[in-house]
């Protein structure tokens, strides 16, 4: 009795990071450096957590008739399916704007490798009721929910076929849907949102307003990503909204000015009663390779994250942390 006492009061650490893309120029470079190439120096931090979330942004596949749509398609070879298994990444979100690129096909594949792999997935799925199903993890006594969505792509929604879990942001009845089918069975619940502008480092009044009934509606952390730029963190009624969360690998041109060079990883402490703290990670991203950002980057980076969380009235500490409970 006393080991369950004990474990109830163990909190748990869920590791966050935004898009990870492992195609085209990212696949060049693991082929030639390794699997581990694209995560620099930034294992051990996906190694002190208990749980990782990252958002998939690229169908793994052999697969290679494209969808004929504007844009950029994008895919990468099925090895580089180890980069995820030695970053111990458990879940990813497959709900964005790439996961169909390669079509139905290539979104299939994708998800029977994660099932061979012992990866998670949330957010995509042979068809509506694989889309919508949640993933449950429990730690420490402590039960997880995992569920995925995206803005993106409103004609890839799975119905009787497969897809991604489309919602129209404002549209609060979807989410309100799957939040009731699996809220009375974990501790805390997370919803993981590819949703919103690219290259904006604040969310419009509508995603903000629209985060606030996600969390009303019984969801106690938001994963945001799709900006492939961070915004700002806010604490809404003791629950953690991550807007944006970045672009932690990829191979698009950085620019310094709009800041897609810069990243974190969001290490969030919970136990059964909520969130706890956040601890966060300045990331610079160059050469489709991210690593801990040192010295100056490291102050400019966790100063501009300050700066657009204090709009939220958010306070990040020097220490990069902010506590709630």
């Amino acid at each position: 009795m006393a080991t369950d006492n004990f474990n109830n009061h163990t909190p748990v650490t869920i590791g966050f990071a935004g898009d990870v893309m492992l195609g085209r120029m990212v696949t060049e470079k693991i082929s030639k450096e390794g699997y581990n190439y694209p995560w620099g120096n930034m294992l051990p931090l996906f190694k002190n957590t208990d749980l990782n979330l990252v958002n998939l942004e690229v169908p793994l596949t052999h697969y290679n008739k494209e969808q004929r749509r504007r844009g950029n398609n994008i895919k990468a070879d099925p090895k580089t399916i180890q980069s995820l298994i030695d970053a111990r990444i458990d879940v990813v979100n497959l709900a964005n704007n790439h996961i169909l690129d390669f079509y139905e096909e290539g979104m299939l594949e994708t998800i029977d490798l994660l099932n061979k792999a012992g990866i998670q997935h949330i957010g995509a799925g042979n068809n509506i009721e694989q889309a919508t199903q949640p993933v449950i993890i429990s730690k420490n006594d402590i039960k997880i929910g995992f569920i995925g969505f995206t803005d993106n792509e409103p004609y890839w929604l799975a119905v009787d076929k497969p897809g991604t879990n489309y919602v129209q942001v404002g549209d609060i009845t979807p989410v309100q849907e799957v939040v009731n089918s699996i809220r009375d069975k974990v501790d805390i619940l997370v919803l993981s949102m590819h949703w919103g502008d690219r290259i904006a480092d604040r969310p419009m009044p509508e995603f903000v307003s629209f985060a606030h009934k996600i969390i009303d509606s019984g969801v106690d952390i938001i994963h945001g990503h799709g900006a492939h730029v961070f915004q700002g963190i806010e604490i809404y009624n003791g629950k953690l909204i991550m807007y944006d969360t970045g672009d932690l690998i990829d191979d698009f041109d950085l620019n310094p000015n709009v800041k897609n060079n810069e990243s974190f990883f969001f290490s969030c402490e919970i136990d059964k009663n909520g969130i706890k703290k956040l601890k966060l990670t300045p990331i610079k991203l160059e050469n489709m390779q991210a690593n801990v950002a040192q010295n100056s980057d490291y102050n400019d980076i966790m100063r501009h994250m300050q700066q657009l969380s204090s709009a939220f009235g958010t306070n990040i500490n020097a220490n990069g942390e902010i506590v709630v409970n």
